[in-house]
């Protein structure tokens, strides 16, 4: 499993130990006032607004949108969920396999195209909610809704349990990244460039798209890297199949994993978090691990972690309700 827990009982300044503090069990919902962050609220309900409009224009103007636009956006989508897929989340929260210098600049430059913050606050935002599933102590903890889970956690200033024990998650080894300290200290400019400049100028640019349509398509694309990655902490903790423990939340799903290149096989993440393929199918349905497998036989990945076949029957036939597709060699 990745490396998120320091070594050594942390000490606040009153004393306390995290072995002192209360166990979350979940799932786990205690009674809780929200405290709204309105610049966040605005935002995301702004750019929702504008996806819609988008889409609105594109569906009266589609005649006049160049072919290759689409084709352009579609791999924009495609490298911004590589970004956050292969990059933030299989290589820098779980640290399942290792990757060059050229292959981490391709990911974090992905990572910023997707407007999801930066690598050190995702991986540290999702190593939480690995710790702590579905309690008070997880950032995006789906026993309180569904809308909570998909984007309303993003509204709000985080649950106090949380709060206290992101303390205890161990950020040390990516924060010895210069690439991931520089990503962060420069977050605002990257992502202006990687989001907007470069999606938007290089249809107008190129092939001398319409300004205002290359505008609304890019935005309609963020929407959708947006909301497709939310849909792993909303639908695939609330509706597919359990193949390998039944009594937590996180659920397998093949729509989910469609929209994100892979990453819906969500309740064999959470067993084995650690197994870079992220998928009981192999690489059906995964782009992402077929991404990675291709940049390893170039040398550009390497020291992929897996689960074997055997541990994975093992584990579906004690804790699973019984729907395994046996994982491919």
């Amino acid at each position: 499993m990745a490396p998120n827990l320091k070594k050594g009982p942390t000490i606040y300044e009153n004393g306390q130990t995290e072995e002192k503090l209360e166990k979350l069990v979940p799932p786990q919902a205690n009674p809780w006032k929200y405290q709204f962050i309105y610049p966040a609220v605005l935002y995301l309900i702004t750019a929702h607004v504008l996806g819609v409009y988008a889409l609105y224009c594109l569906y009266y103007n589609w005649r006049s949108v160049r072919l290759a636009t689409v084709h352009y956006n579609l791999a924009v989508y495609v490298f911004a969920m590589q970004g956050v897929t292969a990059g933030a989340h299989r290589l820098w929260s779980h640290r399942s396999y290792k990757a060059t210098t050229p292959l981490k600049v391709l990911l974090v430059l992905g990572q910023s195209m997707s407007m999801q913050y930066s690598v050190l606050w995702w991986a540290i935002t999702h190593r939480l909610h690995h710790k702590f599933s579905d309690t008070d102590a997880d950032p995006h903890n789906s026993a309180r809704g569904f809308f909570f889970c998909h984007i309303g956690w993003l509204m709000v200033k985080p649950h106090p349990e949380a709060l206290k024990r992101r303390k205890f998650v161990d950020m040390s080894d990516l924060k010895r990244d210069p690439l991931l300290v520089f990503q962060r200290k420069h977050m605002l400019i990257i992502t202006i460039i990687m989001a907007y400049v470069v999606p938007i100028l290089t249809p107008v640019i190129f092939w001398s798209e319409n300004f205002f349509l290359s505008w609304h398509i890019n935005k309609l694309r963020i929407i959708m890297v947006m909301n497709a990655t939310f849909s792993i902490n909303s639908f695939a903790h609330r509706w597919g199949t359990k193949p390998f423990d039944e009594s937590i939340e996180a659920t397998s799903s093949g729509l989910v994993s469609n929209l994100t290149l892979g990453e819906g096989w969500h309740n064999f993440h959470h067993v084995f978090p650690w197994d870079y393929s992220h998928d009981e199918l192999g690489s059906h349905l995964d782009l992402t691990t077929k991404l990675i497998k291709m940049f390893a036989k170039i040398g550009w990945a390497y020291d992929l972690k897996t689960v074997s076949r055997n541990v994975i029957n093992i584990r579906a036939s004690r804790c699973g309700d019984g729907t395994i597709i046996k994982k491919a060699e």
